[in-house]
């Protein structure tokens, strides 16, 4: 189980490039959740202290505005999702339901401060790759963003001295 695990991770883009050691580390004492279908790993606005990585399943990305759920984005085995909270120290920005009976590889922080003090470069790197699927991320909702603008017809008139 540990060799398939370690190979989940070696295979992501956030722990790409990572020693062996410091994903031994993290997976050292990580628990393993078990969510049923229709239940949540997390709910929008909860305080945040871990990150998941998902094992078996499939889980949805949901925010609420005015009393409705928004699905955002669909996850499968192999991706993460919560990762922020090991970034920003912020509530969760959105909740996580599983689609089906998932198992996911928690993720403390208290995990990534221990990664922290004994591979600090190995926590940088893992810092930079989460940045950048962070950075991934919010490309991708800009373009959606920016496909639903067009698709209203907004448009704004550009001054021929900037792009003329």
């Amino acid at each position: 189980m540990r060799l398939s695990r370690l190979r989940l991770l070696q295979s992501m883009p956030i722990f790409g490039g990572v020693e062996e050691q410091a994903l031994d580390l993290i997976l050292d004492q990580a628990e393993t959740i078990q969510v049923d279908h229709g239940h949540y790993f997390f709910k929008e606005e909860e305080l945040a202290s871990s990150m998941y990585v998902l094992e078996q399943g499939r889980v949805e990305i949901l925010r609420a505005w005015e009393g409705a759920l928004y699905q955002l984005n669909t996850l499968n085995p192999g991706d993460c999702f919560g990762e922020m909270a090991l970034m920003g120290f912020r509530p969760r920005s959105a909740s996580v339901r599983a689609l089906e009976r998932c198992s996911a590889i928690e993720i403390t922080t208290d995990r990534f401060a221990e990664l922290y003090e004994t591979f600090p470069q190995q926590f940088t790197m893992i810092q930079m790759n989460m940045g950048r699927e962070v950075c991934r991320r919010l490309c991708e909702a800009d373009t959606r963003l920016f496909v639903e603008e067009i698709s209203k017809g907004r448009s704004v008139d550009l001054p021929q001295s900037s792009y003329g």
